[in-house]
């Protein structure tokens, strides 16, 4: 069996993975860019408030189990995940994307539904995303750039070649990112 040459290769590994270099890239871009652009992943398209009976004995908010047990009281509508307390303020987080808040001195509480930002929240998503599958597959597109980025090297002949010009713009583009970590790093 013959082995693809190199331009097929390159051609059809660029074609496969067009739509996650292009989500990747822009993700990355709104990822270097998070503390100078307000760009959330997600929105609130709807808060609800409520009021529970007071005074909250905080002995029921002991263990994640006992804190468990009472936001599926409060609000039965998606897995729960988990929660954090700080002081007298109870927020507990759920699959669908919904966060309930909890005064427990006062006994005030809101819901909000949240969505994900189109395109923003989504490409987000999947920058950060972690399960097996994810995972293993990113690893053979990370692959899949090397391989893309070795072939395109090679592809050009004559006096662009990188036998003859190219080597020197690959070392200047391989400098930055050395120079950034010796600055930096």
């Amino acid at each position: 069996m013959k082995l693809p040459n190199k331009r097929t290769i390159h051609r059809n590994l660029a074609y496969f993975y067009v739509g996650l270099i292009i989500s990747f890239a822009f993700s990355g871009i709104l990822n270097n860019h998070r503390n100078t652009w307000d760009l959330p992943t997600n929105y609130t398209y709807e808060t609800k408030e409520f009021k529970i009976p007071v005074p909250v004995d905080k002995s029921q908010f002991k263990t994640k189990k006992q804190i468990a047990v009472f936001a599926k009281k409060h609000y039965n509508k998606a897995k729960y995940l988990g929660n954090r307390i700080r002081g007298n303020k109870l927020r507990m987080f759920y699959k669908d994307n919904t966060i309930v808040d909890l005064d427990l001195f006062m006994g005030l509480g809101e819901i909000e539904y949240r969505r994900k930002t189109p395109i923003i929240g989504h490409t987000k998503f999947l920058h950060k995303f972690t399960n097996d599958f994810w995972v293993l597959y990113s690893d053979i597109f990370a692959v899949s750039l090397i391989l893309i980025a070795i072939t395109g090297m090679f592809m050009p002949a004559g006096k662009n070649s990188f036998k003859k010009t190219g080597w020197k713009i690959a070392l200047l583009g391989l400098l930055v990112p050395i120079i950034v970590l010796i600055l930096f790093g």
